[in-house]
């Protein structure tokens, strides 16, 4: 009987143990599941931080991209402060040959009161003869500003607006892109931006007063540029009644960005001989030997003593009774040359310009402020399960050097100086 008994017991240990084995077959399929679940994740996630890491790297480009488009549009400016000035100093030279053909002021005068050197820069002016028709507003010099002014205003303004206008559409198609390389066969992303600090980051100018102080302090780079203000005095007195005064020859010049955003450039020079009589006195009086202005607009105004209309030459009358009764010029002033101004403003060559470009700024005034956003990405990974990830990235502004003064850059649109990074991403709140 016994033997019978343990022969019917045989097996039993089978059944648990396939039992067993059907238990850890399922603990590791789902062991492995969830690893690839993990796995994909990971992948989506590392995925995400590297299409959040492209925008911003999109954003950083754009960014740079107006920088350099800001910097091309100054240059521009300097440009046509140059060429205003090569405008006035063309008309300028054609009217001083003028005046040394004609002997008036004589160049033996100009030697003997001021030096062998003045003389030879006034017969020198003879060779330039016909030079003032460069400065016409249909002439080569006025051609160039306007092709300047054009490639500023429209070409480089158009350019900068389209960056503005669509760097946020670039980042989004950008971070698709790295998505969808890294998802090879998948059309589709559930996409979205949260907390996207990229809008209103920058905002429109023209006209800014902030850009016309810029730009005056780079056209003071250019000694071109600069005043050309001169005045040399006889070395002896030419009248008894008149002890202290010497014959002067006062050259005048300036290139001036307006607070319309205009340049304009104006040159003069003129003799002023000393006279004197019984009614006023001493006086000085005016010989202009040169003289050009290019003004922005036909119905600019000067900003140095002038009048309109004034006569032609002094043949008929006397200068001094014309000053008194048509001007409030003093007639011993020592500041400027109010005849060769008139004549420059009878004779002026507007050319056309539309002022300052627009151009992009940050639109807040607080300079610490980064382009920053959080991107939210959700797929459906293995087995239908819905994957949700999170990434976030800036854009910031920081040197590569430091300057040369040790002071810190703040952040503008126009140095280059924009990176990108990765950032924690804010903080979502669930109902």
């Amino acid at each position: 009987m016994r033997p019978k008994r343990l022969h019917s017991q045989q097996g039993q240990v089978l059944i648990l143990g396939l039992l067993l084995a059907s238990a850890a077959a399922l603990v590791f399929v789902r062991y492995f599941d969830t690893g690839m679940v993990v796995a994909e994740k990971a992948r989506q996630d590392h995925a995400l931080d590297a299409a959040a890491y492209s925008g911003a790297l999109v954003q950083a480009r754009a960014l740079n991209m107006l920088s350099y488009i800001h910097r091309a549009q100054a240059a521009h400016q300097v440009a046509m402060a140059h060429l205003v000035t090569l405008g006035s100093w063309a008309h300028f030279a054609g009217t001083e040959a003028l005046r040394a053909s004609m002997g008036n002021p004589p160049a033996y005068v100009i030697g003997m009161h001021f030096g062998p050197e003045h003389a030879a820069a006034y017969l020198a002016a003879l060779k330039a003869s016909g030079l003032e028709h460069r400065a016409s507003e249909h002439g080569i010099l006025a051609s160039a500003y306007a092709e300047h002014d054009r490639l500023s205003r429209s070409v480089l303004a158009s350019a900068g607006r389209q960056v503005a206008h669509g760097w946020g559409a670039a980042r989004n198609q950008a971070m698709r892109e790295v998505l969808a390389a890294n998802y090879p066969g998948e059309t589709r992303f559930d996409l979205s931006i949260t907390h996207d600090g990229s809008v209103g980051f920058l905002a429109a100018h023209q006209g800014n007063p902030g850009f016309i102080p810029f730009l005056r302090q780079l056209a003071g780079l250019y000694q071109f540029l600069e005043p050309r203000n001169y005045t040399d005095r006889s070395l002896f007195p030419v009248s008894a009644r008149c002890p202290s005064r010497r014959h002067e020859l006062r050259r005048r010049g300036s290139t001036i960005l307006s607070g319309d955003g205009l340049w304009q450039s104006m040159d003069t020079q003129s003799y002023h001989a000393v006279r004197s009589n019984k009614w006023i006195g001493c006086y000085y009086r005016e010989y202009p030997m040169g003289w050009g202005w290019i003004p922005p607009a036909e119905s600019a105004l000067m900003n140095e003593d002038y009048v309109e209309n004034p006569p032609e030459d002094f043949s008929n009358q006397d200068f001094w009774r014309w000053v008194s009764g048509a001007t409030n010029w003093d007639l011993l002033g020592d500041r400027s040359n109010p005849l060769a101004n008139s004549w420059a403003y009878s004779a002026r060559r507007p050319w056309r310009g539309g002022g300052l470009p627009v151009f992009h700024d940050l639109a807040s005034s607080d300079r610490q402020r980064t382009a920053h956003f959080t991107v939210v990405l959700k797929r459906t990974g293995r087995n239908g399960l819905s994957l949700t990830s999170r990434a976030a990235a800036e854009t910031y502004f920081r040197r590569r050097h430091l300057r040369a003064d040790g002071r810190r850059e703040l952040p503008s649109v126009f140095h280059p100086y924009w990176q990108a990074r990765l950032r924690e991403p804010e903080h979502i709140q669930t109902r």
